[in-house]
């Protein structure tokens, strides 16, 4: 074998890395559940019953293992044309939520914006307390920021399972001020100045090392979203690699309106497990519509012949959807963005229009027992090690504890019992 192998005890890498590649995990991003609450949206079960409990319960009861957060730095200082009024996830905000997330027993996915507002591929604007640091400041305040906010959580008895550092960072973060020209803003395009990418990869590196020392066993994870982009997706996390940034998982979206059928998301899962196999992959947001299509959906996007915006339609996508992850070893994560949407009996309104309850009756929508099929632990348990170091004969495995030849390729294996990180 031409790849250096290192060993390692499998109790002790988990202890020192906070693995957690044995499980995979299904949930939602339900950032605006407390608003829901207080304004009455009344949930009900998939017959039109009242729940038993809340939402959450209902989503942890139906098999959902994991919950994401949003946290912007101070939404109230946004005054942007497009501001908006579910963007009001401040750290005083999440607490709570995040409080009930890990009480209920599920892993919670902490997830920075970096910014005042919603921070994706179109905008990434730094905080507006932070538009007049120099670059050197801004390093230490992103550092400081994700340092205070985590020992703060901390304090509360809340410790991530998962970091996101950044919010859809396909094409870097905190650019400038909304406002600024166009020329000013430190954007990191395929071809963009080198200087633009040291310095985002600088901001990454200073918001790990503050992961890492606040909370180290939680996982990081570098959120991107060209999914059908295979050279900006690739060109993106090989500069990680370059830069050598400290994560450990590839998140991405994946919105079959927005991005493209479903073998558009296989072709990225292929590129991703190719070009970097000893780094799992969570597609930490996703959905499809159950009644109305989603604003700004692509026409030539549309997947209605296949599935209809229905709830059948709905649950249907996601079915297929956890059988193409399924096919992918590195894939252990889908994250629904925004299920617990629901309008029913309150004056609430948006313009999203894929959550996982319907908005004119509060029934739960069937799409939730598809996706909690992706959420179960892997086979890894079941190996059992073969204790003759000397033999030449010993099986691999691979993370989900499935035989396998002597491996050509890195990444993370099983044998004797204990993981092995093969380069």
């Amino acid at each position: 074998m031409k790849h250096r192998l290192l060993l390692f005890c499998a109790g002790i890498l988990l202890a020192a890395s906070g693995m957690l590649a044995e499980r995979r995990y299904a949930g939602g991003d339900i950032s605006l559940l407390p608003d829901y609450e207080a304004a009455g949206a009344v949930y009900l079960d998939y017959d039109g019953r009242p729940i038993d409990g809340s939402a959450l319960d209902f989503f942890k009861g139906e098999g959902l293992d994991v919950m994401r957060v949003r946290l912007f730095v101070n939404p109230s200082k946004y005054t942007g044309p497009d501001k908006d009024p579910n963007t009001c996830q401040d750290l005083e905000y999440i607490i709570p939520l995040c409080k009930r997330i890990k009480a209920a027993g599920l892993p919670l996915m902490l997830d920075f914006h970096y910014s005042d507002t919603w921070a994706d591929p179109g905008k990434q604007w730094t905080p507006a307390e932070w538009v007049g640091l120099t670059d050197e400041q801004l390093y230490r305040k992103i550092y400081d920021y994700t340092r205070e906010t985590l020992l703060a959580l901390s304090a509360e008895g809340i410790v991530p399972d998962f970091i996101q550092t950044g919010n859809e960072i396909s094409y870097g973060m905190m650019w400038g001020a909304w406002n600024a020209s166009e020329s000013s803003l430190k954007k990191c395009y395929t071809n963009s100045p080198e200087a633009n990418w040291t310095r985002f990869i600088t901001l990454l590196k200073q918001a790990g090392k503050a992961c890492r020392e606040v909370c180290p066993q939680a996982r990081i994870v570098l959120h991107t979203e060209r999914t059908p982009n295979i050279n900006v997706q690739y060109n993106f996390y090989n500069k990680m690699r370059q830069g050598n940034v400290d994560y450990d998982i590839i998140g991405i979206s994946y919105y079959p309106y927005f991005h493209g059928k479903l073998p558009v998301l296989e072709t990225a899962l292929k590129s991703l497990e190719t070009n970097f196999p000893d780094k799992e992959i969570m597609i930490v947001e996703t959905g499809y519509a159950y009644k109305w299509e989603v604003p700004g959906s692509d026409p030539k996007f549309d997947y209605t012949a296949t599935y209809p915006y229905s709830d059948a339609g709905q649950a249907a996508f996601t079915r297929d959807l956890v059988a193409t992850a399924k096919k992918h070893d590195n894939v252990t994560a889908i994250i629904w963005w925004w299920p617990e949407y629901n309008a029913y009996r309150t004056s609430l309104s948006g313009w999203y229009n894929a959550p996982l309850f319907d908005s004119t009756n509060g029934r739960a929508c069937s799409a939730i027992k598809e996706l909690a099929g992706f959420a179960e632990k892997a086979g890894i348990e079941g190996v059992e090690a073969d204790r003759d170091a000397s033999s030449s004969e010993s099986p691999w495995y691979n993370l989900q504890g499935q035989p396998v030849a002597e491996p050509l390729l890195p990444g993370l294996y099983i044998r004797d019992g204990e993981k092995r990180l093969v380069r």
